[in-house]
């Protein structure tokens, strides 16, 4: 579908709905970033903007950024403010603000999942290409239940039997996302380190390079392997995770975790770099064929 350049109308508005409806944290961001066209093309500071909802400047900054969801009579009475008073569109808006603040499937996995996690289940979600780079362990996406129950144990040691099963139903919910009508494309590069660490004893991590071959022969997985004697394979030693959406309302967004924490890049300057540090790698690694060579005789 052709969106229109208005960002407003009724089918634009609708468009953003329909697409976006899989993730409330995608519908989320497309209803900041529609609000902020808004005021700026209605020539209004978000100080003013702030005082029309009773608070203030930075309320609407966390609003535009999608880091808090907004509440209606807010949506509604900038809405007023940016000129926007035709029923049907403000009708749209109502819609998108009740589907922003609907729970995503994620939370239903609060005790195990941490608070600054479920952002990047909900963009994934969204997104039409997911790049990733490895360096340490088979990315989530792409583990069996097997891998994944090692894993677990190993950097929880002192979870019960319950949250151990949650944490592998949640990461089995989330890996749902390929299999879906419309997947998106996931494009990742592992250090070859990844495939020597026998996560869970050598049986289990035969197990999982076979899965990582089947699933690397999807037409909308792309697997391939840095090896250990290529320089330019070297990068700066840590996960990377690039996300682009269809939705032009959507910028790119990049999300490198820590070990108690998170981070998520949407400016362009940053979302680019890391973009060109993956074209690298791929561009350094072996090709998709080799790849899978490498884990066959692997697996052999």
């Amino acid at each position: 579908m052709s969106v229109s350049a208005r960002p407003v109308d009724v089918p634009t508005l609708e468009y953003y709905l329909a697409a976006s409806a899989r993730s409330p944290i995608a519908v989320r961001l497309v209803l900041g970033h529609l609000l902020r066209s808004l005021r700026k093309a209605a020539g209004i500071d978000a100080e003013t903007a702030g005082r029309s909802i009773r608070s203030s400047e930075a309320k609407i900054s966390r609003m535009e950024r999608a880091l808090v969801a907004c509440k209606m009579i807010d949506v509604m009475d900038l809405l007023t403010l940016y000129g926007i008073r035709d029923v049907p569109t403000r009708d749209r808006f109502e819609e998108m603000v009740r589907v922003a603040r609907e729970p995503g499937w994620w939370h239903r996995f609060d005790g195990v999942l941490p608070d600054w996690a479920g952002k990047l289940i909900g963009l994934q979600e969204a997104a039409s290409v997911i790049r990733t780079y490895e360096v340490q362990l088979v990315p989530g996406l792409l583990q069996t239940s097997a891998y994944t129950e090692a894993l677990v144990r190993q950097a929880y040691p002192m979870s019960s039997p319950e949250e151990i099963e949650a944490r592998i139903e949640l990461r089995k919910t989330r890996q749902m996302v390929l299999a879906r009508e419309e997947p998106p494309h996931l494009w990742a590069v592992l250090d070859e380190a990844v495939l020597h660490r026998p996560m869970g004893g050598e049986q289990i991590m035969r197990n999982q390079l076979r899965h990582l071959m089947a699933m690397a022969r999807l037409d909308h997985v792309t697997v391939q392997i840095a090896p250990f004697n290529r320089p330019g394979c070297i990068t700066g030693g840590f996960p990377i995770t690039h996300l682009r959406f269809e939705l032009p309302a959507l910028a790119d967004v990049v999300y490198l975790e820590q070990l108690q924490d998170a981070e998520y890049l949407d400016k362009p300057e940053a979302t680019q770099n890391y973009r060109r540090v993956l074209d690298s790698l791929a561009q350094a690694a072996l090709t998709p064929r080799d790849s899978l060579e490498l884990l066959a005789n692997l697996v052999r």
